[in-house]
């Protein structure tokens, strides 16, 4: 079966290569772009020193920075209205998945009638959107090289899934030294983030020679070196492995999809503001166990490829060592529980039918290997409240 292959046509990866965000955008004919961005990196002043290279090299830009975590439709609308205002021809997102993620939902209004809500998967994005340059800024969401992009709508409060190859950015700069200046925190959600994309990317019904390729890699560098940038925030080599990693991973669940964990995980974040990496931290080791009995040879790979296991190990062993290795490792990364993040229990629990509804509708939990019922997805809801 033919599978269809999607990836930026310029990858800038390397220290420093923020440097030639204006070369690439001259290659790409973009003469007017609007730099989406966050108000923390506006802050820092990184914005800033971008459209300050911009104007240096003759381009004209503006910047929209009214991005927020977990991007909503109401935010998008804003940068629309910065973008047609402005009059701009081209799209720089800088910064984590949320300004990744509002610029695609950006392109698609700007160029498309109607809502975000119309676009949700399994609709088609009829138009193309206009050519977008993406800068990561953590190493996480592999945006900058995926179909997708997750809004969540102002007004019902779900977390919309959007995807469709005009979403895949032009090009990308992959600069690890953006993210030197990360907490702990956001290095432990945003490089589990990029270990679930790797690992549901294998495992996934989609899965494909071309997507294992980018997964087993990245999940091998994901597993040795996240403590490290965990524990060590300023360790560069760490910090260009994890940035290679992430960006490796997004291009393998891009072009293989996600599973059962991005499926519960995006609900949480909506009804509750839980980062999307820390849910998906939060879900990952509860899914992997439900889930590997169903597809043993493949997680069994993966335990093995990040060496948890070996090859003595049965497929049915090496399940079971990545699971325990799973739960370890979030005690390592000191990821909380719902009930220890804060979120009140009676909300939390009333709340699951709807979220579990809600992970359903996404697509996402059927890609999974063992694809869930409602009810099975429920319990597991229950199982994570307080770390199970």
């Amino acid at each position: 079966m033919a599978i269809e292959l999607l990836v930026p046509s310029v990858i800038k990866v390397g220290g420093g290569a923020i440097a030639e965000a204006s070369s690439i955008l001259k290659h790409l004919g973009v003469k007017c772009p609007l730099i989406v961005t966050d108000a923390v990196l506006v802050r820092m002043g990184l914005a800033d020193s971008l459209r300050e290279q911009m104007g240096n090299a003759g381009i004209a830009c503006g910047v929209f920075s009214e991005t927020v975590p977990d991007p909503t439709t109401d935010a998008v609308a804003a940068g629309l209205q910065a973008f047609i205002e402005g009059e701009h021809d081209g799209l720089v997102s800088l910064g984590g998945g949320s300004p990744i993620d509002t610029a695609k939902a950006i392109g698609i209004l700007a160029n498309n009638s109607g809502r975000l809500s119309d676009y949700k998967v399994p609709n088609e994005i009829p138009k193309r959107s206009p050519l977008h340059l993406a800068i990561p800024t953590t190493a996480g969401t592999g945006s900058e090289v995926t179909r997708f992009t997750v809004i969540t709508d102002s007004e019902t409060n779900e977390k919309m899934l959007i995807a469709g190859a005009s979403l895949v950015p032009n090009a990308a700069i992959v600069d690890f030294e953006l993210t030197m200046s990360m907490p702990a925190r956001l290095t432990a959600d945003t490089g589990t983030d990029s270990l679930t994309h790797a690992i549901e990317a294998h495992v996934s019904r989609k899965a494909n020679a071309f997507a294992d390729v980018f997964a087993m890699a990245a999940m091998k560098t994901i597993w040795a070196e996240l403590p490290t940038v965990f524990r060590e925030p300023g360790n560069r080599r760490a910090r260009e492995l994890m940035m290679l990693a992430a960006t490796q991973a997004g291009m393998a669940f891009s072009n293989a999809s996600v599973a059962l964990v991005h499926g519960m995980s995006r609900p949480i974040g909506a009804h509750f503001h839980v980062p999307h990496g820390l849910s998906n931290a939060m879900l990952l080791p509860a899914v992997t166990a439900f889930s590997v009995n169903a597809a043993e040879g493949r997680y069994a790979e993966c335990a093995r490829t990040i060496g948890v296991a070996d090859r003595f190990d049965s497929d049915a062993d090496a399940g079971r060592k990545l699971v325990d290795a799973l739960f370890a490792r979030n005690e390592e990364l000191e990821v909380p529980s719902p009930m220890k993040f804060g979120i009140a229990e009676d909300r939390y629990f009333s709340l699951i039918p709807t979220m579990a509804e809600q992970a359903l509708a996404s697509g996402s939990p059927q890609n999974n290997p063992r694809i869930p019922t409602r009810e099975e997805i429920e319990e597991i809801y229950r199982q994570i409240w307080s770390g199970g």
